[in-house]
């Protein structure tokens, strides 16, 4: 789909999802709006990838919902999905990586957009190199680029950053907030801060079935400076949320 055409909302409204019997979901009801940044936190086994699966048309358990697009087309085909592993294919170079969903597909790569993609994400001087000659933050950056490369509208984000260490993390989180205007991006993170860093939305998905929280909307231009007031205020909202211990509120908010 072309890269400029109209941004749009995606609605998810899921009556149940289930695997071996047990709900995932329930009454589930979530709006992406056209061209944000939609930030997902929960705690780990709660649903969070089975949700991305679920808006990617993945989920073989049973699913009663319903997936409607605010121009009135279907979601399908119009989805590119980042996961926390890079999947970069060691044989391959960073170019014939990013290049690598149109091989697939049997069509001719557009190798000038590749390589202004590389460019964008600081990879130039090591587009000839294979991922075992990169660095983690390189290779999640040629997975940004790849992920750009299928020029989808929407973005379905696992966990991108989260094996990366805190410099390269904040790296990415800058480099993702400049890249992905104008997409419709849905994130899932287990850091708080990161959501309320680039987030345009914020979402808590807990319990069992698990029910998605009203949406924080944290002020200010993306991305934002996690040593802000006002950021760390929200910080402690999400993390009871997430059910952390009065200690460990101290302790992220400075005072213990």
């Amino acid at each position: 789909m072309p890269g400029n055409a109209t941004p749009f909302d995606v609605h998810l409204r899921a009556g149940r999802v289930a695997f071996n019997g047990d709900d995932i979901f329930h009454d589930l009801d979530l709006t992406l709006p056209a061209s944000s940044i939609t930030c997902l936190l929960g705690p780990s086994g709660v649903g969070k990838s089975t949700l991305l699966r679920y808006l990617a048309g993945l989920v073989d358990g049973e699913a009663g919902g319903d997936i409607a697009c605010s121009d009135g087309r279907p979601l399908l085909g119009r989805v590119a999905y980042m996961a926390q592993q890079d999947l970069l294919l060691p044989w391959r170079s960073v170019r014939e990586n990013v290049v690598l969903g149109a091989v697939l597909r049997n069509e001719r790569p557009d190798l000038a957009r590749a390589d202004a993609l590389i460019a964008k994400v600081g990879l130039s001087d090591a587009a000839h190199l294979r991922p075992a000659e990169l660095s983690g933050g390189m290779k999640q950056r040629a997975a940004l680029a790849r992920t750009l490369m299928e020029d989808r509208p929407v973005v379905l984000m696992d966990e991108p950053f989260s094996a990366l260490d805190p410099l390269n993390r904040m790296r990415l989180q800058d480099l993702a907030a400049r890249v992905l205007r104008g997409k419709t991006v849905l994130l899932v993170t287990h850091d708080p801060l990161e959501a309320l860093r680039i987030g345009d939305r914020v979402h808590v998905l807990r319990g069992t079935p698990a029910v998605l929280s009203d949406a924080m909307l944290p002020a200010g231009s993306i991305p934002r400076d996690v040593t802000d007031p006002e950021i760390l205020r929200h910080q402690a909202e999400l993390l009871r949320q997430l059910g952390a211990t009065a200690e460990e509120l101290n302790r992220a908010e400075g005072t213990a």
